[in-house]
């Protein structure tokens, strides 16, 4: 299958070895291989609470996951053009290259790394009209511990979040902070998809901490609902 052709490639933002040059050629290329040949055989549904948007393809939109399930989101939804945030570190740099393959906007910074500049480029992103993803608990963790960078984005520019996760019928799990899952071939995969979090501009500190846990609850309840619904499809 060809490779879609990436999108506004930023420079590399920092000066890496040699050896690691060499595996950012490498890497991205082999993984979007491994990727599509293990995702092309899943078979994916997906379910909505209700009030959820019904389209992949919302705009603009902010959408947030857990960075377990990344691998079966990029291909689930490849070639939507969707912005993704991603660190700036070597790491997130292999990632931003890998996904720029199934059509994402990659742009660099996270919450650890150019964190300021990257929310920038995501406000940029949605006045635009575009939609933006965030792997809420990445770069780093902890695991399945939601940040708030998504609610202050939502709370400039008005435009709902929406919690999403991936669960696989049969998958292998990576000894890896996030414990990655990599599906098995001709597994079920289901997209649950959580109802909006709407933020109003004026939201002081103490709303912004209750939407935070109400965000919290939205991503725990898609992955459980999604896990639910996977194990009783088989």
């Amino acid at each position: 299958m060809p490779e879609k052709k990436t999108l506004d490639r930023e420079p590399v933002p920092r000066r890496f070895s040699w050896r690691r040059r060499i595996l950012l050629r490498l890497i991205p290329s082999v993984g979007s291989i491994v990727i599509r040949l293990l995702c092309f055989t899943l078979r994916y549904r997906r379910t909505e609470e209700p009030g959820a948007p019904l389209d992949d393809r919302a705009r603009p939109m902010i959408w947030v996951f857990w960075h377990n399930c990344i691998l079966p989101a990029t291909y689930r939804f490849r070639n939507h053009e969707l912005a993704v945030l991603a660190s700036r570190s070597f790491d997130g740099e292999c990632i931003s290259r890998l996904i720029e393959r199934f059509g994402y906007r990659a742009l660099r910074g996270s919450s650890s790394h150019g964190g300021v500049g990257a929310m920038l480029a995501a406000r940029r992103e949605i006045e635009l009209g575009r939609a933006v993803a965030f792997t809420i608990d990445g770069p780093r963790g902890p695991r399945h511990v939601a940040k708030p960078g998504p609610l202050l984005l939502a709370r400039v520019t008005g435009i709902p979040v929406v919690a999403f996760h991936v669960a696989v019928e049969r998958a292998w799990t990576l000894p890896t902070w996030d414990r990655m899952i990599i599906p098995k071939p001709f597994s079920r995969a289901l997209v649950r998809v959580s109802a909006p979090i709407l933020v109003a501009s004026d939201d002081d500190a103490e709303q912004m901490d209750r939407l935070h846990a109400e965000l919290q609850a939205a991503l725990q309840r898609v992955e459980q609902d999604a896990r639910n619904e996977v194990a009783r499809s088989k």
